[in-house]
């Protein structure tokens, strides 16, 4: 093994996830040089890590330690899948390198299988473009109490950044190295690398365990399984997806089971949270049909409503459904990338939809709203990213029938910095908010959801921030709505 470094290694903080009743992944990357290829580590051979999870912040209930390699294979990250925890707990957690010892971080595992919790509070987030806004509303996040947080998509971005562009532009120097478009490993590694030096990002992966999925900008815009946006041959961008996957599953808490296959990873999974919960995390990216008629917002037709595309792919889709008449949860959450309802552009009786979203693939999106009612489930949650708005949806079962019977909800959260400031009614605020009935709330400035579940209802709070273009914005409650078990449909609170 290769001996320390003499520099500080813990530079990129550390992180938690996917928890499970007697388990949780911890994560951290070394990284002396955070800004150099290679992070100033060794190409080859590996790092010994010494890790502590204990039962208190101070560590003197220490329950599991260890030494782990952090390989150069892997850019000296590390993903430990401490077992034999216990269920619905919080402990603390660290890392040792040499003389050097991490930050610490807080996490919690998932309550047993027969476990009824009262209440299970969680965040929802998205969309963190590193040059369009700092990460106020994260470090906001950090400092909620909650039991897990959601990371729905783009994470980062595959854009180049220029040093004297963007909204961090006078407070942090950004190295020349990131004034190009992510093409190859290193570049992807090194992305990560410099979102992963916010203190604000750091603070809230210390805070609380994640549940992670990606969207298209770990990759490439708007990308369709192997198509590219930009029509790239295909061997060229399945090299991309595949340096862009290794980077991806290096750089989040993820188990070994997730490890990528060169441009092939498993992310969709699933995951119980007692008897209160069952989380179906979704992958609408990597199995996909390409976007009908050229992607953008377009008039539906034969080509968007053809039976046989889909969002998920069949496998993903039978997974999907399967589960649902698995399930014995009182909530079913679908954690996943892109609008799930529909939304009109107009009131007019044909009108324009968004080809990138669930819109684009009508035929996709039956199959799951009929196999909801097949299995019948009564508590369906969708959570949603990318519009970098707040939207909160009824999910009907007819979306351009407002008596239609609702069979869920979608809670689709705002992003993170993505968009700059935003604004609380944007352009379209009035247009859409009519054309979609079934649409409860629209604002367009930056933020993130918090919501709680209980075996009697769901409640979701939109937070906001007047602005992530300057650092310390305070954050604000604009709304807040439930949903009653078994009879679903958001009401403001």
């Amino acid at each position: 093994m290769t001996p320390p470094t003499t520099e500080n290694p813990f530079t990129l903080g550390v992180a938690s996830g996917d928890p499970l009743p007697d388990s949780v992944v911890l994560w951290t990357r070394l990284a002396p040089r955070p800004h150099d290829v290679g992070n100033g580590l060794p190409a080859q051979g590996s790092v010994p890590v010494e890790w502590e999870l204990a039962a208190d912040e101070t560590f003197r209930r220490v329950e599991r330690s260890g030494t782990v390699a952090a390989p150069a294979q892997d850019n000296h990250t590390v993903h430990l899948d401490v077992r034999g925890l216990r269920p619905g707990r919080v402990y603390w957690y660290r890392f040792r390198a040499g003389q050097w010892i991490s930050p610490v971080g807080r996490t919690r595992t998932a309550p047993a299988g027969d476990a009824a919790p009262e209440e299970a509070r969680f965040g929802l987030i998205s969309c963190q473009q590193y040059d369009e806004g700092y990460y106020t509303a994260l470090r906001h996040l950090a400092d909620e109490e909650l039991d897990a947080v959601f990371f729905v998509g783009d994470y980062m971005y595959e854009n180049a950044i220029n040093a004297q562009a963007g909204a961090r532009k006078y407070t942090t120097p950004i190295p020349d190295f990131y004034n190009h478009w992510t093409v190859d490993l290193d570049d992807f590694r090194q992305r990560y690398a410099l979102y992963k030096t916010d203190p604000d990002l750091q603070a809230a992966h210390a805070a609380h365990p994640w549940y992670v999925t990606w969207d298209d900008h770990e990759v490439e815009n708007n990308y369709a399984g192997d198509i590219s946006q930009d029509n790239l041959p295909v061997d060229v961008f399945r090299a991309r997806r595949a340096a862009a996957y290794r980077a991806y599953w290096e750089n989040m808490p993820l188990r070994s089971a997730q490890r990528p296959n060169g441009p092939d990873m498993r992310l969709h999974r699933r995951f119980q949270y007692g008897r209160l919960a069952q989380f179906d995390i979704l992958d609408t990216r990597q199995y996909r049909s390409d976007q009908a008629y050229g992607d953008g917002w377009r008039y539906p037709g034969p080509e968007s409503e053809d039976p046989a595309r889909t969002l998920t792919g069949d496998e993903q889709e039978r997974w999907l459904l399967d589960g649902f008449h698995a399930s014995t949860a009182l909530w079913n959450v679908v954690p996943q990338q892109v609008c799930f309802s529909q939304r009109k552009e107009t009131t007019a009786a044909r009108s324009k939809l968004s080809m990138d979203a669930w819109d684009g693939y009508p035929a996709s999106r039956r199959r799951v709203l009929d196999g909801v009612q097949r299995a019948g489930i009564a508590n369906l949650v969708v959570l949603s990213g990318d519009d970098h708005v707040h939207y909160a949806f009824d999910i009907k079962d007819d979306f351009d029938d407002p008596d239609s019977r609702t069979l869920g909800v979608e809670l689709l959260g705002t992003s993170v910095s993505s968009g700059f400031d935003g604004d609380e009614k944007p352009d379209d605020w009035e247009a859409m908010t009519a054309a979609n009935p079934h649409m409860k709330y629209y604002d367009g400035r930056r933020g993130y959801v918090v919501f709680s579940l209980g075996p009697d209802r769901l409640r979701a709070d939109f937070r906001t921030l007047p602005k992530v273009t300057t650092p310390g914005a305070p954050v604000s409650t604009a709304a807040t709505f439930v949903s009653e078990a078994g009879d679903p449909g958001l009401v403001p609170d």
